[in-house]
């Protein structure tokens, strides 16, 4: 288990760190001053040999684990965080002073500085976050700065997340277009979605697996391997980072992994990043990630978490609520509100399920159509679905404490398409050809029947 070690210069450090509260994962140390008494702060051991690399050594520092340096002399807290480079390189350190400045300590690739009288238990805790993050970020520096050109890898047809996550992770990188274009297996299709790049100013390419070979870094944000079918292409089984908050997938290799599923949104892991790094956080990034936390938690009303809250709170300050306005006004176009006319009046709730059959329709409209679908009385699933090329293409959501969204589709579509997603949303694809197969044609009422039947039977399915 990862451990804190605490260094505090002197009794009166150890004893203020006591006053905040020390938590059960810190190695409590003390360097005692010359001409002050040697009795032990209470919980607190010695540093025996004083504040030197070799006794910096035998506190046995091991990977994972992190420093805090607490003291308000200058000469101590330089002198502790070169020794702890020594001993422990890999070690991220948190100095706690209110008399130290970070610019009067020594390069560290990993180091952050706080308040320390002022602060209290949570705070503490936070500070200790926001160093987990930076050590997180250093190393997907150090890893992506020899790439001419990374490609930033996002969920065919993005959504706000993704596209905030890769606007986010550029400016992290400091790059910007053409050294790290924003790239897809498939076109922006909602009107928000287009509104926001458009408002942003930034481009999303569209892209086939072969053109892939033109980066010598790929980068996956807020998506992972898996979404790309059961077997996708060979260049995104193995790549260079993925950041996502949905529940991890097997089957691809990445050298870096941030993967937080008890998180609402990728956009607030980004968020801490640009936290951890102490950016400038400008309202055009500001709104994005605002829009990012927002769509994905239906305003922090659906699996949030209180980082989700905690990064909503942090952005809200800074981004522009007119550029936002821009951004989020779905319309449905004339004959997608024609499409959802025909199905309400053919419609009804069964069993807790309101299912809207659409006909062929553009595919933006059918995630609109669930959100509204799932308003009806004794609602607790809305499935929309609608023909889009030659694909059944259906949207999900549910009230949220139900069966996941995400293990409920991937059943239906088991051997005939592919989908997935996340507890309260998710969506599905099968090719109308293994459709007609297996249900003997795709009328309206073939596809309203097929989809109930096997949704009402996923979801009374004990999961396994």
């Amino acid at each position: 288990m990862a451990r804190r070690i605490i260094l505090c210069d002197g009794a009166e450090s150890a004893r203020l760190w006591a006053q905040i509260g020390a938590g059960d994962d810190e190695d409590l140390t003390w360097i005692p001053r010359d001409k002050e008494s040697r009795a032990r702060p209470a919980g607190f051991h010695a540093l025996q040999g004083g504040l030197a690399p070799e006794s910096i050594a035998r506190l046995n520092p091991k990977l994972g684990d992190e420093f805090a340096v607490v003291s308000e002399d200058l000469p101590f807290a330089r002198n502790a965080v070169t020794v702890i480079s020594e001993a422990a390189p890999d070690a991220p350190v948190l100095v706690l002073s209110d008399k130290v400045d970070v610019e009067d300590l020594p390069d560290h690739p990993c180091l952050l500085r706080a308040g320390l009288r002022s602060l209290i238990r949570d705070d503490i805790d936070e500070e200790f976050s926001h160093l987990s993050n930076l050590q997180r970020l250093v190393a997907l520096r150090t890893l992506m700065e020899p790439r001419e050109k990374l490609g930033i890898l996002l969920q065919p047809d993005p959504d706000p997340d993704g596209i905030a996550c890769g606007y986010a992770l550029r400016a992290l990188l400091g790059r910007k277009s053409p050294t790290a274009p924003m790239i897809s297996f498939g076109e922006v299709k909602r009107p928000e979605n287009r509104a926001m790049i458009k408002a942003l100013g930034i481009e999303i390419r569209t892209v086939t697996p072969d053109e892939l070979d033109e980066f010598d870094g790929l980068a996956l944000l807020d998506v992972q391997p898996s979404v790309f079918g059961e077997n996708p292409p060979a260049r995104v089984r193995s790549v260079d980072l993925v950041i996502d908050h949905h529940p991890e997938r097997s089957g691809y290799d990445a050298v870096l992994k941030d993967i937080r599923p008890r998180y609402g949104a990728t956009s607030t892991i980004l968020t801490e990043y640009l936290r951890a790094a102490d950016l400038d956080i400008r309202p055009k990034l500001a709104t994005a990630l605002v829009y990012g936390i927002k769509s994905d938690t239906q305003l922090l009303g659906r699996e949030t978490s209180r980082h989700d809250i905690n990064a909503f709170a942090h952005l809200h300050g800074l981004h522009s609520p007119a550029l936002l306005r821009r951004i989020e006004r779905p319309a449905l176009p004339t004959d997608g509100l024609r499409a959802l006319g025909r199905a309400l009046s053919q419609t009804s709730v069964e069993a807790g399920i309101h299912l809207l059959v659409l006909g062929r329709v553009r595919e933006d409209v059918i995630p609109q159509v669930a959100d509204l679908g799932l308003q009806a009385e004794g609602a607790e699933w809305s499935i929309a679905a609608g023909t889009v090329g030659g694909d059944l293409v259906f949207s999900v959501r549910n009230v949220g404490y139900v069966r996941a969204a995400g293990d409920v589709v991937r059943a239906v579509v088991e051997g005939l398409g592919v989908g997935g997603g996340h507890r309260s949303m998710a969506k599905g694809i099968i090719p109308l050809k293994a459709f007609r197969k297996v249900y003997g044609g795709a009328t309206r009422k073939q596809i309203r029947d097929a989809l109930h039947d096997a949704f009402v039977k996923a979801i009374n399915t004990p999961a396994s």
